[in-house]
Formats: structure tokens, sequence, C-alpha cells
């Protein structure tokens, strides 16, 4: 039975699912628990955003509060889950990277290639990603592509509360580790949201919206933004086709592609930096594998190649906006 629930919701809901259905599943990370107990508090806070609210009073101590020490509680995530258990490591912002990067891309993505693959290394790494949230340079970006680059490593950044439930029982069960980027902004938004466990398939990207005129491939809050210049474009008479990636590795590749050959036009939005980033992927992937269905050259819309700015508005001008998207859909109308 399907209701309406936030996106914050179904990750709470995800996570008392699965650690419901295997004793294996713990959690950790910064004050994922902190307050239970204290004067005042008659439960956890449940992190920064309150995203595990209610779980320490069902799970107790499977949830695991940590030091400030990233490289210490991903390392330890990192170990537990080779040992048997099923860790949901909790990296806060993904901006915080830095101080235990070694552990997820030196260790964890490579343990499986090291010892022939008889190592398996079932982690998931949750982390906030993007701008708008008034948190500035530091706790802010989208680094999405960045763990992409990294073989041995998934990376999920769902869109909405439908897909984040189904995605993340999927990375709590497969095999490998999992990197899980939530956009902060999306925290609030709503969809249906069947009360029963169900999972979506890694690699497999959805079509938003269909169209013949112009594929706009995107992924996260950029979808919503996509979907608001295609009903723009729609009164023009241009119909856009949006899709989704919803994982970015593995990337549904025929999707795209079975797009572009469709419309014959592409453009790529990403919320992160334009250098070495998804759309830039998907751009060259297009390029490669279906250049002669193109009509038009290809457009990317993202972010600039700056740190994201403090002021409000120009952190507001910093993301890709519906406006953008919709003129660059119309640039690959003029041709």
């Amino acid at each position: 039975m399907a209701r309406v629930i936030t996106m914050r919701e179904a990750i709470n809901e995800a996570l008392d699912q699965e650690m419901t259905r295997d004793p294996s599943v713990i959690v950790m990370g910064e004050d994922i628990v902190g307050g239970t107990g204290s004067p005042g508090e008659d439960d956890a806070w449940g992190g920064v955003l309150g995203v595990t609210k209610g779980l320490y009073a069902k799970h107790g101590d499977r949830l695991m509060d940590t030091p400030l020490s990233e490289s210490a509680y991903i390392g330890a995530a990192v170990g537990a889950a080779a040992c048997s258990m099923r860790p949901v490591a909790e990296l806060m912002f993904i901006d915080f990277m830095g101080v235990c990067f070694d552990e997820i891309f030196n260790q964890a993505a490579k343990f499986k290639y090291m010892f022939g693959g008889k190592a398996e290394t079932p982690v998931v790494i949750r982390a906030m990603v993007g701008a708008g949230f008034r948190a500035a340079a530091q706790h802010s970006q989208m680094l999405t592509p960045v763990f992409t680059h990294i073989p041995g490593l998934k990376v999920v950044c769902p869109s909405n509360a439908y897909d984040t439930k189904g995605l993340l029982i999927q990375a709590i069960r497969d095999n490998d580790p999992v990197i899980f980027c939530e956009h902060k902004n999306l925290y609030e938004h709503e969809s249906d949201v069947p009360e029963e466990s169900y999972a979506i398939p890694f690699g497999e990207a959805n079509v938003v919206r269909e169209g013949g005129d112009v594929s706009i491939v995107t992924y996260g809050q950029t979808v919503h933004r996509a979907v608001e210049a295609a009903e723009s474009l729609a009164s023009d008479g241009v119909e856009c086709e949006i899709v989704d990636l919803r994982t970015l590795s593995p990337i549904d590749t025929d999707t795209v592609i079975e797009s572009v050959e469709n419309t014959g036009r592409l453009v790529c939005v990403d919320e992160a930096n334009p250098r070495c980033s998804i759309a830039s992927d998907v751009s060259a992937m297009v390029s490669q594998e279906a250049f002669g269905s193109l009509k038009a050259g290809i457009q990317m819309v993202t972010a600039p190649h700056t740190p994201v700015p403090f002021s409000p508005s120009l952190e507001d001008l910093y993301i890709p906006s519906a406006e953008q998207i919709a003129n660059a859909a119309r640039r690959t109308m003029a041709h």
C-alpha cells in the first residue's frame, strides 16, 4: 500500500525495514543517536537533520554514535563489512570525504580485486550532497563525479522518495561498497511510497517524461529543474524527454542512447562542477556511441567551476536553473 511520505521518511523506513530483516545491518555515524536519555529528550535526535530519528528505540546499540573522526568510523565500517557485517555509515556531508578517502577508494573499492573475488565489502556510505542549503563551500558540494571515477564503488543519487527507499534497500543488500548520495534540499520532497519493502536494481535509469524533440539527462535535484524546464518548453511546442540516471555507477548507457536516438538532441544537466563531471561523461559517451543520431551539438548545463558561494543570491545563481536548462534545449532546437 502506497502513501505520500518525504525522502527523509523513506530513508528512515528503508533502514528500519532492513535492520528488522537482517541482524547483520548496523548503522554508525556522528550524532545519529545523540540525545537519548538526556534531560528533555525521550528519543534520539537522529542526526543533524533527523533522518535516523526513532531507530535507536527499535534497534538499540546496533546504531552507534561515533567520535568526530570520519577516518576512524569509516575505516571501522569498511572493516566490519569485510567481516560479514552490513554497515551503513553516515558521512554526514560528502565534503568530509577528504579525511577518510583512503579507506574508501584504496581499501573498500579494491578488496574484491586484490583478493581474487573472494573478499566482499557490503558497506553503504550515506552522505548529504548539493548546494542551496546556505551551508557554504565546505558543506555544499556535489562530489558525485569523484566517487564515480573510482572502479569498485557503486554510486547512487536519487531524486525522489520512492526511488530513495528502493535504492537504499538495494544498496544495503548489495555485496559491493555503495556511496549513497542524498541531496539535502530533497529531504522534504514527497512522493507515493509503498509501505512494504522493495528494491530498485542499480543501473536502470527512469524516464521521467517522454518526448521526441530533446533528451535531458540528469540526476538528483536537477531532475525537478528539468521537469520545470520541460513544462515551459512544452508551451512553445518543444517536447522534452527527461532521463533520471538514478545510479551513476553503474550507469544505464542503453536508456540514454535510446533516448538520444529518438530525439537527436541532448542536454546534460549536472549540479557538479563542469570539468570531469557526470555531464561531461554522458556527453562523451553519446558522442562516441550515438554521434550519427545527433542533429545538433550537445549542450551541458552545470554549476560554474568555482567553490559554492555563501552569498544566498550567488548560491542561487550557482545551481543550474530551469531557465538555463530550457535555454540550452532551445539552442539545440535552433539547428
